[in-house]
């Protein structure tokens, strides 16, 4: 099972799941291995037996190792299941119970054809390879990673509106990794216009990586043509409202699983205020500047008992910085924040 998580790892993140397979003969050799290589390709299942074909192995009354239960319908491709049993796989061993009711229903319909299914082995790493596929399936809308990158003082820029760079390159190549691992980075239209932002995810010799975002634009003004957004990188996307909500459910007809909030400040407050950040990435550096905008707006907070509480889950240095990774508690209802007022006509997001 170890295995086939690491082979799942090498799959994309995406509006599909990522996946490994390993198949083994009766001894425990290795028969033929996959993985699922994006929407519309081969799942992992159908990737490990045209493995162990090209090695000539013989499959029937093999086990399959896969991290996440078969799939049970037809989308893009077939169900694993049936191609399973078509091929004489007679034990599945799965790490994670699939929660997506549209593709669960593998397992009873491989035991009702009489294979030996074991579910829940290594069921904690099988969550965590599956990451925010997981929580947006359940919630219906995409995982919302809210990343901010200030001075020690909670400041992401200057008074005159200078920010490059507070934190180092190595905080900066760090955060290009994230982007290249969501799909879609969302900003305001007030970031997006006063910072000119490219908001692609880069190499560290400055190249494009593979995979690139959508670039999603949250307001009522216009992207002007000669924008960086216009440029090389992900799709534009122009999402016209002031709602959170509303923008997440724009992308997750687009089958977006991860989005990450970029900025700015008051977009930051809308997400927190709405209740839809699941995640919080902070990068600090250690610089003060005693002035200039903070990184989330007004949240309607005005006593200590109404503050939104973070629970910490790592703590990761980067050079000079460091990287904070939080959860959002969720505050009792007596003593959450009064919804964030929406923008003025100056739209300043």
């Amino acid at each position: 099972m170890r295995r086939a998580l690491e082979l799942a790892h090498r799959g994309p993140m995406g509006p599909n799941p990522r996946v490994g397979c390993v198949l083994l003969d009766r001894d425990g050799a290795v028969l033929g291995e996959g993985w699922h290589r994006g929407a519309g390709t081969p799942h992992a299942e159908v990737a490990a037996l045209a493995d162990a074909r090209e090695r000539g192995a013989d499959v029937h009354g093999a086990t399959a190792v896969v991290t996440l239960e078969p799939c049970d319908h037809t989308g893009r491709t077939g169900p694993c299941s049936t191609v399973l049993l078509a091929a004489g796989i007679a034990r599945v061993v799965v790490s994670v119970e699939d929660p997506n009711p549209v593709a669960a229903g593998g397992a009873r319909r491989l035991r009702e054809a009489g294979v030996d299914v074991l579910t829940g082995v290594l069921a904690d790493e099988g969550l965590a390879a599956l990451g925010a596929w997981l929580p947006a399936v359940r919630h219906g809308r995409p995982f919302v990673t809210l990343k901010t990158a200030t001075t020690l003082d909670g400041r992401i820029a200057a008074v005159d509106g200078t920010s490059r760079w507070i934190t180092s390159d190595v905080a900066r190549r760090h955060a290009h990794a994230l982007r290249a691992d969501v799909g879609a980075i969302v900003v305001g239209t007030g970031t997006a216009l006063t910072d000119d932002p490219s908001l692609t995810a880069r190499t560290e010799d400055g190249s494009l990586v593979e995979h690139q975002p959508l670039r999603v634009v949250v307001g009522h003004r216009d992207v002007p043509a000669g924008s960086r957004l216009r440029g090389p990188g992900g799709e534009l996307v122009t999402v016209r409202t002031h709602d959170p909500a509303q923008v997440l459910a724009v992308l997750h007809e687009r089958e977006v699983r991860h989005v990450l909030v970029e900025g700015g400040p008051t977009l930051a407050a809308a997400f927190l205020a709405a209740g839809l950040v699941d995640e919080v990435h902070a990068y600090v550096a250690p610089v003060l500047l005693g002035a200039g905008p903070a990184a989330v707006g007004d949240l309607g907070i005005t006593t200590i008992t109404q503050a939104l509480r973070l629970e910490p889950s790592t703590v990761v240095p980067l050079g000079p910085d460091v990287l904070v990774v939080a959860t959002v508690r969720n505050a009792p209802a007596d003593e959450a924040p009064a919804p964030a007022a929406r923008p003025s006509t100056e739209e300043e997001h």
